[in-house]
């Protein structure tokens, strides 16, 4: 059979220095995740040496400031990292995500003096970041949270349960989201709250169709102590925060998303070369040739839109509706594209032993985590029409 390895994204990057940080990242990705990313994930198991290493060099605080262990890239860069990482395994890609996500209310709100003390480990002394916003009974809803941090002196008390959280049981240090204040969005603060401290602990992990890989699990927080120094931003600022995180998060799902699909069409392209049926092969026929040419266009059309969201961010300009835009397109992207490899590979993509079955489920939680697809619908709705019942 032909040898169809697949071809490198041909990606247009700012700087040599970014051309240079891609190159590394795929030399990383198959060297070090790609040989045992199929045998890992079926067997649930998390790759914590590999995020070790990804500290060592210097991938697991690529959008933040030099001076504190950063990589200082932009956005455009960063997302473009997270797009090969998930492509070769998306438990990797999303888990740096996710520890992105977790020390954003730090670098973005944090005083100097936390700065100092607490961002070098976080970003590059091998240290893996929680974020703790959801709960059992508050997830598209987050501004109903019931966790509750009452003050005690210099220190913060936290009681109550966090769910569906990446890392959860295995994180150094969790962005948490807790009531200090009044009902609703403006009653709530965030903290900084250790992986080891007293009182917190996390139940077993969700068992999950797809993602087995990174652990999804409840944190319970038991009268959790906190130092006042550990508290970001303001009392009460907390809901601002978790939105703002949010937004750029929500552009790490859509890289993510269009790593997971770019890995699925290579699939499919790589298999249609080699299957062959009446005589020839099946990527000869048109109606297949069709559904590879809808593939890659929408996954370019993805991956364009969630670039000029972060491009939007880089320049300091307005971005939300764009990242809600580019959460939704591309996650929805992935779900398709995923659907259409499995259906390429016909019966042997509904397997195990091809990729393409694990990359279907894997799309799935890309339009549920950070803001469900219908969440995104209402917030790009209200940068339309304004908000509902004016």
């Amino acid at each position: 059979m032909p040898d169809r390895a697949p071809q490198p994204v041909d990606r247009q990057l700012p700087t040599d220095e970014a051309r240079d940080l891609i190159s590394l990242v795929r030399d990383i990705a198959q060297r070090e995740i790609a040989p045992s990313a199929a045998e890992e994930e079926d067997a649930g198991r998390f790759p914590r040496e590999v995020f070790t290493l990804l500290s060592d060099s210097g991938l697991l605080g690529l959008p933040y400031d030099a001076e504190y262990g950063g990589g200082e890239q932009p956005y455009e860069v960063y997302l473009q990292v997270l797009e090969e990482l998930a492509a070769t395994r998306l438990t990797v890609g999303l888990g740096v995500s996710v520890h992105t996500l977790a020390s954003y209310a730090l670098a973005a709100y944090g005083t100097k003096e936390q700065q100092v003390e607490h961002l070098p480990a976080m970003l590059g002394g091998g240290l893996l970041g929680g974020y703790c916003l959801s709960e059992p009974a508050s997830g598209s809803d987050a501004a109903s949270l019931r966790t509750r941090a009452v003050r005690d002196g210099d220190d913060w008390v936290i009681t109550g349960t966090k769910a569906w959280i990446t890392h959860g049981g295995i994180a150094d240090f969790y962005t948490v989201m807790a009531r200090t204040g009044v009902e609703g969005p403006r009653g709530i603060t965030a903290f900084l709250v250790p992986g080891d401290a007293e009182g917190l602990s996390a139940a077993v992990p969700e068992k999950k169709m797809g993602l087995k890989g990174s652990p999804t699990a409840q944190v319970h927080l038991d009268g959790v102590r906190v130092p006042d120094s550990r508290r970001l931003g303001d009392a009460g600022q907390g809901f601002a925060i978790a939105l703002s995180a949010l937004d750029s998060g929500r552009l790490g799902i859509a890289a993510c998303a269009i790593g997971v699909a770019q890995a699925a069409l290579d699939e499919a392209v790589s298999y249609a070369a080699e299957r062959r049926q009446f005589g020839k092969p099946i990527s000869d026929f048109q109606g297949l040739r069709f559904m590879l040419a809808d593939m890659a266009t929408q996954i370019e059309a993805g991956r364009a839109l969630y670039l000029t969201a972060a491009r939007l961010r880089d320049a300091g300009l307005p971005f939300a509706k764009q990242a809600a835009m580019a959460k939704l397109y591309c996650t929805d992207t992935a779900m398709r594209v995923t659907t259409d490899a499995v259906q390429v590979l016909g019966g042997y993509g509904y397997t195990a032993d091809f990729p393409a079955e694990r990359y279907m489920r894997e799309a799935k939680v890309l339009q549920i985590v950070e803001g469900t697809n219908q969440i995104q619908r209402m917030v790009i709705a209200r940068h339309l029409a304004g908000p509902e019942g004016r």
